[in-house]
């Protein structure tokens, strides 16, 4: 597979540096070569998932307007049992941790074109068959209902939260998120904090287009802005600007919540050894933002710590 990257690339690779976020043990790193050149190249065996997803990314971004700042496919191969997905290479970094306003600012104006351009995607995009978003919530985000009709447990890392004096309220915002989260624009379905690149001149790229979907994009706005609030941001100002419904941004809030607790009380990953803890941090700064902003008893007594306990994480 090595020898086959390299040929396409047309010279030896003289580095190789690792990307340094996400969560699957599959193969992502910037080559570059003695010819000069740089791409970052993706690869994963057959027999592993992720082979689909980098199939699929490749797809997507290909697809992409010009408007939305991704990276582009170059090239998919298979060799020697392997799915191998180059796209251009991105010079840039990680926003730091705990977020810069200046780095959060330039990532949402990045997603706000990108949302703008993807209000009505095209047809190209539509024939990848993009999954509609109140589904995906109905069908894999609905734990704080199954938890209050007793089909699944308190996840153990929830039982220190508000979520067990609040569970029926949790419940009631899930199920009224599908219908306000509805809409026919193309999410990027996984914005995060790791899923963006500042470049050398300041501009914000959005990575990994693996799970698009059909909804409202003010959802993308909320996950991303869940890292935002563990850094002590104004989150509830930039929802404002984009329009979000308060209920609808509750709602998303108790359904990441849900999934991400669940999520890290369900033992060890096979995809890496930190993302149990990502849901857990995650799915505990989401409780807190809408415990905050629902006005929950238990918010008031923590709320004094808090900045200081968010502080202590990104260290």
């Amino acid at each position: 597979m090595r020898q086959a990257i390299t040929a396409r690339l047309g010279s030896p690779v003289s580095a190789a540096r690792s990307a340094g976020g996400g969560f699957t043990r599959a193969f992502a790193a910037v080559l570059e070569t003695e010819a000069g050149s740089s791409a970052f190249v993706k690869a994963a065996a057959l027999t592993d998932p992720t082979a689909q997803w980098y199939a699929r990314e490749a797809a997507i971004t290909a697809a992409l307007p010009a408007e939305v700042t991704a990276a582009r496919p170059r090239w998919t191969m298979t060799d020697s049992d392997w799915f191998v997905l180059c796209l251009e290479a991105i010079d840039g970094r990680l926003p730091e941790l705990p977020w810069s306003q200046a780095d959060l600012d330039t990532a949402l104006r990045s997603w706000s074109a990108a949302a703008t351009a993807l209000a009505y995607p095209a047809p190209p995009l539509l024939a990848i068959g993009l999954p509609a978003l109140p589904d995906i919530l109905r069908s894999e985000m609905s734990w704080w209902t199954l938890i209050a009709k007793r089909r699944e447990p308190m996840p153990e890392p929830a039982l220190a939260t508000v979520a067990p004096h609040h569970l029926a309220e949790l419940a009631r915002l899930e199920r009224a998120l599908p219908e306000l989260a509805a809409g026919d624009a193309m999410l990027h379905g996984d914005l995060r904090l790791d899923n963006v690149l500042i470049d050398t001149g300041g501009r914000a790229w959005l990575c990994d287009w693996t799970w698009p979907c059909l909804g409202a994009p003010w959802f993308d706005t909320v996950t991303l802005l869940v890292s935002a609030y563990a850094s002590g941001l104004d989150t509830d100002a930039v929802l404002r600007a984009w329009g979000a419904p308060d209920e609808g941004v509750d709602g998303a809030l108790a359904a990441l919540s849900g999934y991400w607790l669940v999520s890290a009380g369900s033992g060890p990953s096979s995809a890496s050894p930190h993302s149990r803890q990502h849901q857990r941090f995650s799915g505990e700064q989401a409780l807190a933002w809408l415990a905050e902003r629902r006005g929950w008893e238990a918010t008031a007594k923590r709320r004094g710590g808090e900045a200081t306990a968010r502080r202590r994480w990104w260290r």
